[in-house]
């Protein structure tokens, strides 16, 4: 995969596929790989070009542990989609993601055609507020969890009642999240990315065709404060995909694969 200097960083990125570009961007800790399972495989079987990366805070690309925002994160993606020549690119956005592909289509709507929001908030509220300050806190006490505990809270945390009562399921998310390697500096930074100050009414300016999708059992980003962004970006449509928490993209891939291939190719495509 090559690594380029973007936005004053060393940026690691994969091209995949052929046909019009979608740049996907992952979560607070999420590497590229999370994308190639399932979405990559989908949208590239629909006929379109992928181009997945490491956000800052994630190796191979540049760490910063001194720290970064999200407006550096934004011009991370803008960078990238200059340097490769492929505007105007649909994007995508997971959580954090989401957060950057909201600003990059306010900020940049040259650069962008369609956006998908999945997992999203327009602003902190005092639980989500109370979560980071939490983990945040634990992360510079120097603590460090033993591997299956971390396992089974980020279980809770992150997927659905329906995969959690799956006793087999259950099994294999487990063994994934307890091999996960321990988080690098970076991650500290992308915490502070997440205390997003209430940005819905500067979304009202959002000219970019938008679609929000939620789900169900989204502890961390539940479906009500999706639909507030949902509201805010003029035109927006907004799906809720039940049965999933913060991971649905990969708990129901087919469903959110099918949501967004909809929407790439819907009266909205340009």
């Amino acid at each position: 995969m090559p690594v380029v200097p973007v936005n004053g960083i060393r940026l690691n990125y994969e091209d995949t596929g052929e046909g019009e570009p979608v740049v996907m961007i992952q979560g607070t800790g999420g590497g590229r790989t999370a994308w190639q399972l399932h979405q990559v495989p989908a949208l590239t079987a629909a006929g379109f070009r992928v181009i997945t990366f490491d956000n800052r805070g994630i190796p191979p690309t540049s760490e910063c542990p001194e720290g970064f925002t999200l407006q550096d994160m934004v011009g991370d993606v803008a960078g990238l989609v200059e340097r490769l020549g492929i505007g105007p690119v649909r994007v995508v956005g997971t959580s954090m993601g989401a957060f950057v592909a909201q600003e990059l289509s306010l900020a940049r709507p040259d650069l962008v055609r369609q956006t998908v929001l999945m997992a999203t908030r327009g602003r902190t509220d005092a639980l989500r507020a109370a979560l980071t300050r939490a983990e945040t806190e634990l992360h510079d006490s120097g603590v460090t969890l033993p591997a299956r505990y971390s396992a089974v809270l980020r279980a809770l945390k992150f997927l659905s009642p329906r995969t959690l009562d799956d006793e087999r399921e259950l099994a294999d998310w487990l063994d994934l999240f307890e091999l996960a390697p321990p988080a690098g500096p970076g991650l500290r930074a992308q915490m502070e990315v997440s205390r997003l100050e209430n940005r819905l009414a500067a979304y009202r300016g959002i000219r970019v065709p938008c679609q929000v999708i939620a789900f169900a059992d989204d502890l961390v980003t539940p479906p009500h404060l999706g639909r507030e962004v949902a509201d805010a970006i003029p035109g927006a449509v907004f799906e809720v995909i039940e049965g999933c928490g913060h991971y649905g993209y990969l708990e129901d891939p087919a469903a959110v694969n099918k949501a967004m291939v909809q929407f790439f190719t819907g009266p909205t495509a340009g």
